[in-house]
Formats: C-alpha cells, structure tokens, sequence
C-alpha cells in the first residue's frame, strides 16, 4: 500500500513539473521555423518546404545531414542550460529554497526543447497544439518517454519504437492519442513517469548541495549540469536517428548543395558520399 502511494506520489510529481516547464515562455518550439532554421543551409528551397509540410525524411534529407543539425542544436542547448544553471547557483544557501525549483524547472524545459527539435528532425509530428496552452495527454506521454530514453530507460526505448512504427505504418502525422493514453503504451507511461519523479527528487537533491556555498556552487551547479544534459541528449538522439521513421524516402541524394536522382542505380541501394569517408551504403525503403 505504501509503495503503491510512493509511486502515484513520484509519478504525479513528475508530471506536474513536465506540465510547468512546457509552460514556461521559450520552451515550445515551432516546427516548421525550426525546420527551416536548421536545414536551410542543406536542403534546396523544395526539398525545405517538403521537411516542413511533410517530414525531413519524406523529402529525402539523409540522415549524416540530420545528426549533423542535431548535434549543432545539443550543442546549443547544453550550452544555454549549464550557464542558467550556474547563474542559479550565484546566491549561494541562503537563496536556495528559490533557486533549486526554478533551476529545476528551466532544466527540465530545456530537456523539453532539445526533445522537439531532435524530434522534428528525425520526422516526427508536431508535439504541441498551437491553440492550447496546456499539455494533452498524448503529447505529455511522449514527452515522458522521451526523457525516459534520456535518462537510459530501456522500456522508454522499447515505447518510444512502437510509437515511431505506428507514426511510420500510418504515414500520420498526429500523435496516435489513443496508444499513449488507453493503449499499450499507456502503462509504459505511467511507469516511467513515477521512475523519473524518483529521480527528479534526487537531482533536486543533488543540486541543492552544489548551491550551497555562493560562487563554488555556481562552478559546480553549471558542471554538473553540462556533464548530464548533453550525454542525455545524446542518447535521445542516438534513439531516434536509429528508428525505421527517421529513415530518407526516395533515391535522392545531396552532394554540397546538389540534389542529383539516383534512379539509374540498383535498386536495392542508394550510396551518399560523405567528405572526407568512403560512401556508406543504405537500403532503400
């Protein structure tokens, strides 16, 4: 009976917070500006409006160009998080019972943000409706499984694919409500959230102490969290990029800023070079 409390306590913890960093000004990010922002040195004007209105995959975007994007925005994204982390950690003990809850809220936002535009990049659909300000079931499901996969958690991983195939089979481009709320994947959900209300408590912890001593605490706020957020966006990255939906469609490919048709070769096959490496060889779908 106790543990069953614990978990609908950790599990509701987690949530509530989830739904106050997706709140915060400058946590949800718009699609398609992203999109355009991130490949518009890469893709031709139509291939651009295809990522936009279809997905990067859809309109043949291969997937050496994705990481590349991807670690540009992990890279940023570290970078914003650790410095408000540290800024946080400026007031020293006095101030903590301040600094640790917003500190952990704008983390958690910014989790949020790098797990959209990885997202984006690897074809999933919009996560946010544009007219709601609050976060819907579905779209509150995905986003725990996705910091699940942040946080190393293997049945997150196993979620998040069965997610992808369903988006993949249907060619959808809507969150499929009912899987993430009454389906298969629900339970999934709601066992790693309590997981991650767990762990969160301990962060919480964690970065209490390294606030304690003013100046210090900043070096050691800041540190700590650049050494968890980018190895944890990594491994989202890692997860989705290796998913059937984030594969090119088509036998296009991009040399430099060349689209060429590669409907003369094989296939079974399609070669993208890569400066400087020998080509890789992928299946076509």
């Amino acid at each position: 009976m106790v543990t069953g409390e614990m978990s609908e306590n950790a599990e509701s913890r987690f949530s509530a917070l989830l739904a106050g960093a997706a709140r915060l000004p400058g946590v949800r990010v718009d699609r398609e500006a992203y999109l355009r922002a991130a490949l518009a040195r890469h893709c031709s004007e139509d291939q651009l409006r295809q990522a936009m209105e279809e997905t990067p995959a859809a309109a043949g975007v291969p997937l050496d160009v994705l990481d590349r994007v991807a670690d540009a925005s992990i890279r940023y994204e570290t970078a914003k998080v650790s410095a408000l982390s540290a800024a946080a950690g400026l007031p020293g003990v006095l101030a903590l019972p301040a600094t640790v809850p917003a500190d952990l809220a704008q983390y958690v936002g910014h989790m949020l943000r790098i797990s959209q535009k990885l997202a984006y990049l690897y074809s999933w659909p919009d996560l946010f409706s544009a007219d709601n300000d609050d976060v819907d079931d579905d779209t509150k499901g995905v986003l725990t499984l996705f910091v699940g996969v942040m946080f190393g958690t293997q049945s997150a991983n196993a979620a998040v694919g069965k997610v992808a195939g369903m988006l993949s089979e249907q060619m959808a481009k809507k969150l499929p409500q009912k899987a993430l709320t009454h389906g298969v994947v629900y339970p999934i959900v709601k066992k790693v959230a309590q997981y991650l209300g767990v762990e969160m408590t301990k962060q919480t912890f964690a970065k209490s102490v390294s606030k304690a001593i003013p100046l210090v605490g900043a070096a050691v706020s800041g540190g700590l969290t650049f050494a968890t957020f980018r190895p944890m966006s990594k491994r989202l990255k890692a997860h989705l990029s290796g998913l059937e939906l984030a594969r090119p469609v088509g036998g296009r490919v991009i040399t430099g800023e060349v689209i060429q048709d590669e409907g003369r070769q094989a296939a079974d096959e399609v070669k993208i070079p890569k400066p400087g490496r020998e080509w890789r060889v992928l299946k076509r779908r």
